[in-house]
């Protein structure tokens, strides 16, 4: 694990290192090309510099959100702004269905929206083929 998500998550109360300990070994499992690092103050894995998933502890949850979640097709998934990020909060580690989110991971290596050049396109979203 990235030495700076590594203290990200030990910064955490037990339940929610637990929960965000998890997610990214999985994340770094199913996206092994992707770069990790800590963006924004919080975890987040890029493929070719374009955001793919990253989590945050919230104030009563630990949220994981996908840049290009909305594009899923994913019932488990809620929207998350205004472009098409979706997310899922955890309150325990339980709560985390392994499949589910080998699947959604998946995903995010197809399903991308260009996210690195948003700036450059004046707020303007271009899907990634």
């Amino acid at each position: 694990m990235n030495k700076e998500t590594q203290e990200y998550n030990d910064s955490l109360f037990a339940d929610d290192k637990e929960i965000c300990d998890l997610l990214a070994m999985e994340i770094n499992h199913n996206l092994a090309d992707a770069e990790n690092k800590i963006w924004h103050r919080h975890p987040v894995w890029f493929l070719n510099g374009n955001p793919i998933v990253g989590y945050s502890k919230l104030k009563n949850c630990v949220r994981l959100l996908f840049w290009s979640g909305q594009s899923f097709d994913e019932e488990g998934l809620q929207v998350e702004g205004s472009f098409k990020a979706a997310e899922i909060r955890y309150t325990s580690v339980e709560q985390v269905n392994k499949k589910d989110l080998k699947r959604w991971l998946e995903k995010s290596k197809v399903i991308q929206w260009d996210y690195k050049n948003l700036v450059k396109r004046k707020g303007v979203l271009e899907r990634l083929m």
